[in-house]
């Protein structure tokens, strides 16, 4: 299923895919500037205004919307359930933050652990905050 495909899945079904929240994380082609829509799985921030979400990729590599979203960060927006695409600010958690997050994360759903354990590098978390 491509990217476009899942996107109107998810539309369809009031932000859920596989039992999980799921948001449409609206990127820039890194190379191409061309338009990308991505439905990810996204966990709460504690602020509750901000979302964390995994660039897991299957695990050898970082996914595209994870470069995409690195190389053009101005060009970021989330579409929520019944909502308009949002302006979003990406930042890239590492060390505590990081660590503290990924424990909430697998706490919610603890089959990210298990993805992560299959792989040698470990997935970014992205922070995406509202401007």
């Amino acid at each position: 299923m491509n990217a476009r495909t899942a996107a109107k899945i998810r539309r369809k079904n009031d932000g859920r895919m596989m039992g999980m929240d799921v948001l449409i994380l609206h990127t820039a082609g890194r190379r191409s500037g061309q338009p990308y829509e991505t439905p990810i799985a996204w966990f709460p921030e504690e602020d509750g205004a901000a979302r964390l979400v995994i660039a897991s990729g299957g695990g050898s590599d970082h996914p595209n919307w994870f470069r995409n979203l690195m190389e053009h960060p101005d060009r970021a927006a989330i579409e929520l359930p019944g909502g308009e695409p949002q302006p979003v600010t990406p930042q890239w958690l590492d060390g505590a933050d990081r660590e503290e997050a990924w424990q909430r994360i697998v706490a919610a759903n603890p089959r990210f652990a298990k993805y992560q354990k299959k792989s040698d590098r470990q997935y970014p978390l992205v922070r995406l905050t509202p401007r």
